[in-house]
This record gives C-alpha cells, structure tokens and sequence, in this order.
C-alpha cells in the first residue's frame, strides 16, 4: 500500500465516520454521561496535541525553548491574560532563550 492509498483509505474512514454521527438521534448525545464524555475527550485532545507539538521532535522527546515557553502561557492562561497577550509573550520567551543560545 502507498502513502496515497493509506491518505485515502484514511480519509474514506473518516467520512464514514462522521456520517455515522450525524445518523445518532439527538437525544442520546444530550444526554449528561455522553455530553461530559465529549467535552472531557476535547479537552483531553487539545492537551495530547499541546503535550507533542511541545515535546515531539520526530520520534524523541526534546527539551528546547518550547517547555519554557508553553510554561509562561500557561500560567498567563491562569492568570487570566487575554489570549493575544499569551501568545506573545510565550513567543517572547522561546525567542530570547533561543537568541541566547539555550536549546535552539
């Protein structure tokens, strides 16, 4: 199987499965227990994808301007800083360690 075949056989599946949601009656995902399950599963998502694009670098783990700078986002995000302020200041902090030579 090639890449292209494995992207389309991918992308077949997720069709499908999308489809799939929509033929689920409404009542059942208003439910309380799937509703919590959704929004639990969004969160936790976000937070895998955060925890890669920080950490991953191919298949090791990598230390470098990054951990610091997610660091400050989230406790700005604490702090309740609007979100524009967060981002700056998190690119901020990875470009003053990278600048200094710290795990560029």
């Amino acid at each position: 199987m090639t890449l292209w075949n494995a992207v389309l056989v991918a992308a077949i599946i997720c069709v499908a499965l999308k489809t799939l949601g929509y033929l689920v009656p409404a009542r059942v995902m208003q439910a309380p227990r799937p509703a919590r399950t959704a929004d639990l599963l969004t969160v936790a998502l976000l937070a895998a994808l955060v925890a890669v694009q920080t950490l991953g670098a191919g298949q090791t783990i990598v230390v470098d301007a990054r951990v610091p700078a997610v660091a400050v986002a989230a406790v700005l995000l604490l702090l309740r800083a609007p979100f524009l302020v967060v981002v700056v200041a998190a690119a901020v902090v990875a470009a003053l360690l990278r600048l200094w030579g710290w795990a560029a």
